[in-house]
């Protein structure tokens, strides 16, 4: 039986990753911080290994004998003092220097797509200087780089419940978001392929504007889409840093920096982001709330 190593494992992508690569018959060793929390999540019942990826001497050991390791790891809320290059670049570099040291096969990362359009923010520059590292590494490798996910889109729909709905611009940037069990098959394909990069997108590609118009008609109400001019979002990008904390202003220049560019993948999958719209709407708003793949999970 070959054995995968999965970090961010009670992460959204990672925990979608751990059932797909049980159903596929491997063994998977779920990387976490606390197995109790990781159990209360859902995750089930899996080989947990307990680690501080930030901290390279708790992993020592924990890769021996497996085949594959997958990092989904990384922050877009800091945590704990943690940065982008702490977590994004030195945490994912800690799990690859130990992977390197233990003789893995393979080692796969969840990247973002269009990364070297937005360079600008720090962390994308996180993650690519990781990416670039990676590249350079003995083990063959596989990088996964997702147009968005379904798990972010809960905001338009909250958005629209208000009545109200921007968009930047003509709202015709394009993207095609995925939902996770879709993209944990798809990378899962790709890393048996021995692919060395896959850009990845869900199967309906949307404008933004169409995206607002979507999250109206689920919810049965009249589309009312504000249009701000762009020159808005840019301003913003420049000038949070400035007068947020990194907590506030480092998940907003991503997204905002995102939403000037096409994030659109090879479509894959069969789940379609409408019916998820319909089953959020069912849900108190509450429960809404994003489980971005990159959050701190491990």
């Amino acid at each position: 039986m070959q054995t995968v190593l999965i970090a961010g494992a009670t992460g959204y992508l990672g925990r979608h990753l751990v059932k797909e690569y049980a159903q596929r018959g491997w063994h998977v060793r779920a990387l976490v911080r606390n197995a109790e929390s990781a159990i209360a999540t859902g995750l089930g019942e899996h080989d947990y290994v307990t680690a501080e990826a930030t901290q390279p001497d708790t992993l020592m050991g924990l890769m021996e004998g497996a085949d594959l390791v997958i990092s989904s790891l990384g922050i877009t809320r800091q945590k704990d003092g943690l940065t982008y290059r702490a977590v994004d670049y030195q945490a994912n570099l800690n799990l690859l220097r130990e992977a390197e040291r233990s003789k893995v096969k393979r080692f796969a990362y969840v990247h973002v797509l269009s990364a070297r359009q937005m360079m600008q923010v720090p962390l994308v520059q996180a993650k690519q200087a990781f990416v670039d590292r990676l590249e350079c590494s003995s083990i063959p490798s596989t990088v996964i780089a997702p147009s968005g996910y379904f798990s972010d889109m809960a905001e338009i729909l909250n958005t629209a419940k208000t009545g109200r709905a921007w968009v930047f611009g003509d709202g015709s940037k394009r993207l095609n978001p995925i939902h996770g069990a879709d993209l944990a098959t798809a990378s899962a394909g790709a890393i048996d392929r021995g692919e060395t990069w896959l850009e990845v997108g869900g199967p309906d590609t949307f404008t933004q504007a169409e995206l607002a118009r979507l999250a109206f008609d689920v919810l049965g109400k009249p589309a009312k889409i504000m249009r701000v001019p762009d020159w808005i979002r840019k301003v913003a990008i420049a000038v949070l840093p400035k007068v947020t904390p990194i907590h506030i202003h480092g998940p907003a220049q991503f997204f905002m920096t995102a939403l000037g560019t096409d994030m659109v993948g090879a479509p894959h999958g069969k789940k379609h982001l409408e019916d998820h719209f319909r089953a959020l709407a069912d849900l108190p708003a509450d429960d809404h709330a994003s489980t971005n793949p990159n959050v701190l999970a491990a």
